[in-house]
């Protein structure tokens, strides 16, 4: 098993809590203002609030309990949602992972500066070094900023060079991985199961170890497991200070590999790649349950905005999983690749048990953070989010968003309230998702105003946008050519 960081001498948190404190300093008497100035000198200052982002890796919209699917349970990733705000138009940027994690980290759609495909191979990446732009500025970078501890724990995927590494982007500490994947187990990890068409796939090596910071380690543990220990530290450590804490799990992505303790929960389920599958799903829901457990038992709960989302949908071609009822799934434009698990919550702030029907983004993570805990937005490139504070609050009550735009390769697309418009080659589709969530029925001849609307729209976007920086590694099975999809692309 490997070691946690040495946790640093510290004392315990004080048991009156930010907002307790301000009630009572805001309760006093006039007779009272001396006494009240003498237990302000001594009572601990307003903190800032901690900032916890948890990803989960190919996981499908109906992976998850939090729409009311029942495959697999995941009451933790569920109780975000109880606790504060679930999306069930949520979006993130690209179907696949590094540059919908290239969004998410910067604020900005990832094709204004070229990041349009995932920058493996492993041997293109060690090689060739693909990365994150470095005039590009991180949510890390801006917490760090603004004084606060960071902490990175998980799946990195942008950039494996020196220069790209988390912590030359603004993460202090680091425990992970850099490239796309890796294995959850190893011949010393107990109670190993792994499926059947495992065989192949990224391995550990000197070149694509188990860092902590910039070091090698070995990790007999469950990585998942492994993973919800080191967050759960990184918590415990930093407990009397402002934290962010980026937890990009790497589960449920391949390879696929579960502990028994799991495996053993869906005895029910037949199909074996389905059990592994759930298996790893309920592990990563228990390691969020964990995490959400420390922030509650460190009297942190009140004081943390969590936010919990895929970073992108499902891998279909798995057999193993589920985006229903969308279309499709990971490396699509269709909503099955693009519309993912997306809550938070901040108890206090965010009105619990609240489902917001507007399409968001995960671009809009980097200003409602920024604007959570008064750090400053960086102001050398334009930010394509919206704080949604002021919309989770009821300050604001129109669209977040008037438009959202993705482009891959050969495919694009853009949402506009209802309206979805699919750019397959040079084919234009259009769907009603209030009515067609499953993206069945094309509403372009009968919409031509629509149609138009929305393609100029389009056009607009693409004319900002940068060439990628590198091609993708494969010819990807996505071009949508008629009414089926062409998988000899």
């Amino acid at each position: 098993m490997g070691k946690t960081l040495q946790e640093k001498d510290q004392k315990q948190p004080s048991t009156i809590g930010r907002r307790d404190f301000v009630k009572i300093i805001g309760a006093g008497a006039a007779g009272l203002l001396a006494s009240n100035l003498v237990f302000a000198e001594s009572a601990p200052p307003t903190r800032k609030p901690n900032v916890v982002l948890i990803v989960a890796d190919d996981l499908g919209y109906c992976d998850v309990s939090l729409y009311g699917c029942r495959n697999i349970p995941t009451p933790n990733i569920d109780s975000i949602f109880t606790d504060g705000a679930s999306f069930p138009d949520g979006y993130v940027t690209a179907p696949i992972c590094s540059p919908s994690r290239a969004g998410l980290l910067t604020g900005r759609y990832q094709q204004r500066f070229g990041f349009e495909f995932n920058t493996g191979p492993l041997w293109r990446d060690l090689q060739q070094g693909l990365g994150l732009p470095l005039n590009e500025t991180t949510l890390a970078d801006a917490m760090k900023k603004a004084g606060y501890a960071t902490g990175m724990v998980g799946k990195w995927h942008q950039g494996m060079q020196e220069q790209f590494h988390p912590m030359a982007r603004g993460f202090d500490e680091f425990f992970g991985f850099t490239f796309g994947g890796n294995l959850y187990g190893i011949a010393g990890t107990p109670d190993l199961i792994t499926g059947k068409e495992e065989r192949s796939g990224p391995r550990r090596s000197s070149y694509h170890p188990i860092l902590r910071g910039r070091t090698a380690v070995e990790e007999n543990e469950y990585l998942t497991d492994a993973f919800t220990r080191e967050a759960v530290a990184f918590i415990a450590r930093h407990r009397q200070e402002p934290f962010f804490l980026y937890v990009p799990y790497s589960a449920p992505h391949k390879p696929h590999q579960v502990t028994r303790k799991y495996y053993d929960r869906f005895k029910h389920i037949e199909d074996e790649r389905k059990r592994i599958y759930a298996g790893m799903v309920s592990a990563l829901d228990d390691g969020i349950g964990e995490i959400l457990k420390t922030l509650k038992e460190q009297g942190l709960e009140k004081d943390t905005l969590v936010i919990f989302l895929s970073d992108n949908g499902c891998a279909l071609y798995t057999r193993a999983c589920s985006n229903d009822p969308l279309k499709e799934g990971k490396i699509h434009l269709f909503e099955g690749g693009v519309r993912i698990p997306f809550a938070m919550k901040w108890p206090g702030t965010i009105p619990a048990n609240q489902t917001f029907g507007q399409a968001i983004s995960s671009l809009d993570i980097f200003p409602t953070v920024v604007a959570a805990t008064g750090a400053t937005m960086p102001t050398d490139q334009a930010r394509d989010g919206v704080n949604l504070l002021p919309y989770l609050t009821g300050q604001k009550k129109s669209s977040p968003h008037e438009h959202l735009f993705w482009r891959m390769d050969a495919n694009s697309a853009v949402r506009s309230a209802e309206w979805k418009l699919f750019k397959g080659n040079d084919r234009y589709w259009l769907f009603d998702l209030h009515e067609d969530i499953g993206e069945a029925k094309d509403r372009s001849a009968d919409r031509p105003d629509v149609l138009k609307t929305m393609k100029d729209a389009l056009l607009s976007w693409n004319s900002e946008l940068k060439s990628p920086l590198w091609p993708p590694h494969v010819k990807l099975p996505y071009v949508f050519d008629g009414e089926k999809l062409n998988l000899s692309v």
